[in-house]
């Protein structure tokens, strides 16, 4: 049975995105940068997936351009490192649960994509 994470909408998880970042200061804006930074999704499509209420795997299923150095991502995301999770999906939402919480500690989002190694 796949994760419960996987058919959530995204509609609910992202707003606790947004929230975990802007609870540290930082702006909303931020936040889908860095979702755009890893998916290729821009701003305005983010807020449509969420309107549309897709679910999370689709969102995934759906980026317009999976960041190709994304496997270069490394760090701890529910005390697991994100580079040994072997299931697709969930790695790409662990990437994307690893951006969020460097943005929300403080990190610029020039340091965040200085860490896909490019």
């Amino acid at each position: 049975m796949p994760p419960k994470i996987y058919s959530m909408s995204f509609a609910k998880i992202y707003p606790l995105l947004v929230q975990k970042v802007v609870r540290k200061g930082r702006l909303p804006e931020e936040a889908d940068a860095v979702i755009s930074l890893l998916t290729g999704y821009s701003s305005e499509e983010i807020h449509a997936a969420c309107e549309a209420n897709m679910d999370y795997s689709t969102f995934f299923a759906n980026a317009p351009h999976y960041h190709e150095h994304a496997d270069a991502l490394k760090g701890r995301v529910c005390n697991v490192r994100v580079e040994t999770i072997e299931e697709p999906l969930m790695k790409q939402i662990r990437q994307l649960d690893l951006l969020i919480d460097l943005l929300a500690k403080g990190k610029s989002l020039e340091a965040i994509t200085s860490l896909f190694g490019e």
